[in-house]
């Protein structure tokens, strides 16, 4: 099973389960995948998703760090979710 299969299978789980938070993370991260496949005109592989979760990751401490230095504990806790 690829990597990209086990997340499409735990966004359904999560839909089912209606877990809103870890299904908008889901969501974001297969819509990232998407966007590099339909960019790149390839089918992405295990390793290439794991490089775009690292990413993804990135962004979002980044975002935090700039949320708590403008003062915007309210956003920074919604991106630490």
């Amino acid at each position: 099973m690829t990597l990209k299969t086990r997340i499409t299978d735990d966004m359904k789980t999560a839909m089912k389960a209606r877990e809103t938070a870890r299904l908008s993370a889901i969501r974001m991260l297969l819509a990232a995948v998407r966007q590099k496949e339909i960019d790149e005109r390839i089918t992405v592989d295990d390793a290439q998703v794991v490089a775009i979760v690292d990413r993804l990751i990135r962004q979002r401490r980044d975002s935090i760090e700039q949320f708590e230095k403008a003062a915007r504990q309210d956003l920074a806790d919604r991106e630490k979710l």
